[in-house]
C-alpha cells in the first residue's frame, strides 16, 4: 500500500490545487493527495495531515490521526474546531511571513503618517491644500504583540525612523524598542501613541482587548491598524470612537465576518480604510519547504514538532 499524505482544506477554499502542487514539489518523497482520493486503508494508516482550516468532520475520517500541520500562522479556528478531538496542532512559523507582515505594517504606517486618507478626501472635494509635515522621528508607532511578527515589524519601523513601543503578554527586550507588559504599562504606552498596530494572536484573553477603555487612552489624533484578527477589536467601540472624532482613522484588514458583508458600515465610513485580508498572505513556496522539513523530521524520528498550547491558543 502506498504511503500518502493528505492536504485537507474547506471545500470552498480556492487554492487547494496550488497548495497540493507546492507541497508535492517540496517533498517529492511523499505522495500528496486530497482526502477524497484516499482509500479506506490509507485513511486508517494516516497519522498526520496538512491542513488549511479543514472541516472537523473531514478529519474524523482519519481514525488514527495524531497531529495536523497548519499552513497558516493563525490557528484560533483550528483550536476551537478541534477541541474535542485531542489532536496536536502545529502552526506555521515562517520568517517570510514575518517579513511580509513587516512590509505591510511599514506601508500602511506611511499611509497614515503622510496623511493619505486626508489627501484622498481633498481630491474627492477638488480641494488643493498642503498639510503640515511631521517627521517620522517625531511620531510613535506602538505594537500590540511582540512575537515574531511584531518584532519584525518593530525593526522595520525603527529603520524608517519612527519611535517604536510595544506591548506583549510577557516581557520582551528588543533593541531600540520601549517594551511594555501588563495593564498599567499598556495605558502608559497608549498615551504616547500616534499609530497603534495590532498584531496579537486571537485568544480568549485578547478577544475584544481593543475596547472603549483602550481606545479612550489614545490621543485624539491617533490612528489604528488592525492586521491581527477582527475579534480583537470591539467593533462597536471602534465605530463610536471614529464617529466622535476620538480616533483619526482605522486601517482594517481583518473583520469578525469575512468576506466583509456589502452592508457593513465599514465600507463607506470616511475614517476607515478596508482591506480584504491581504496584509501577510502565506507564501506557498517557503511555507511548503518548512512543512516538508517538519514532516521529514517526523518520519525519521517520530517526534512531532512544537505544538500549539491549547490554553494560550497559539
Amino acid at each position: 500500500m502506498r504511503r500518502v499524505l493528505p492536504f485537507i482544506a474547506n471545500p470552498e477554499y480556492a487554492f487547494t490545487a496550488p497548495w497540493l502542487a507546492a507541497l508535492q514539489a517540496a517533498m517529492p518523497q511523499e505522495t500528496l493527495v486530497a482526502l477524497d482520493d484516499m482509500s479506506e486503508a490509507e485513511r486508517a494508516g494516516c497519522t498526520v495531515a496538512i491542513v488549511a482550516n479543514p472541516r472537523p468532520e473531514d478529519l474524523r475520517r482519519l481514525p488514527n490521526l495524531r497531529w495536523v500541520h497548519s499552513v497558516w500562522a493563525g490557528v484560533e479556528r483550528l483550536v476551537a474546531d478541534l477541541a474535542d478531538m485531542k489532536l496536536q496542532i502545529v502552526r506555521l512559523v515562517d520568517p517570510q511571513l514575518a517579513d511580509t507582515m513587516a512590509e505591510a505594517v511599514l506601508a500602511w504606517t506611511f499611509y497614515l503618517h503622510r496623511d493619505m486618507p486626508r489627501y484622498a478626501a481633498q481630491q474627492a472635494a477638488r480641494e488643493w491644500r498642503a498639510q503640515d509635515y511631521v517627521r517620522a522621528q517625531d511620531k510613535t508607532v506602538s505594537l500590540l504583540g511582540l512575537g515574531a511578527l511584531g518584532e519584525a515589524a518593530a525593526r522595520r519601523l525603527l529603520a524608517a525612523g519612527f519611535k517604536v513601543r510595544g506591548w506583549s503578554r510577557t516581557r520582551k527586550a528588543i533593541d531600540g524598542v520601549q517594551c511594555h507588559t501588563g495593564e498599567d504599562e499598556l495605558g502608559a504606552m497608549l498615551a504616547q501613541t500616534d499609530i497603534l498596530v495590532c498584531l496579537l494572536p486571537l485568544t480568549p484573553q485578547t478577544a475584544g482587548i481593543v475596547d472603549t477603555q483602550v481606545l479612550a487612552q489614545l490621543p485624539a489624533h491617533a490612528s489604528l491598524i488592525n492586521f491581527a484578527r477582527g475579534a480583537i477589536v470591539d467593533d462597536t467601540a471602534l465605530r463610536a470612537a471614529l464617529e466622535r472624532g476620538a480616533l483619526a482613522h482605522a486601517v482594517l484588514d481583518v473583520f469578525a465576518v469575512e468576506p466583509l458583508p456589502a452592508d457593513s458600515w465599514h465600507w463607506a465610513h470616511p475614517r476607515v480604510t478596508v482591506l480584504p485580508h491581504i496584509s501577510a498572505p502565506t507564501d506557498r513556496s517557503t511555507a511548503s519547504r518548512i512543512v516538508a522539513a517538519n514532516l521529514a523530521a517526523y518520519r525519521e524520528s517520530g517526534a512531532i514538532p512544537p505544538c500549539v498550547d491549547a490554553a494560550r491558543g497559539y
